[in-house]
């Protein structure tokens, strides 16, 4: 049984990996990860604000709520 806790935590930690593997810290001005799970349902959602870093920031924000969503799907599968 996973708890509610680590689902959260890995999607959250997985999302800002990600976004950190694509661009510079100090090229970002903010980033925002939220991340719930409730009922067995999982959102992530991920604001990005990298205006110099040079990227789609929406599509980089998308793709890093998708690997966060990923990671919980790995978390699950080992937990079997």
């Amino acid at each position: 049984m996973v708890a509610d806790e680590e689902v959260v935590r890995t999607a959250a930690e997985a999302a800002e990996g990600y976004v950190f593997s694509r661009v510079k810290q100090s090229d970002v001005r903010d980033i925002d990860v939220a991340v719930s799970f409730e009922d067995g349902v999982l959102t992530v959602d991920v604001y990005l604000n990298a205006p110099e870093a040079g990227v789609d920031e929406q599509a980089l924000a998308d793709e890093a709520a998708r690997v966060g969503q990923e990671a919980v799907d790995d978390l699950f599968a080992d937990a079997e």
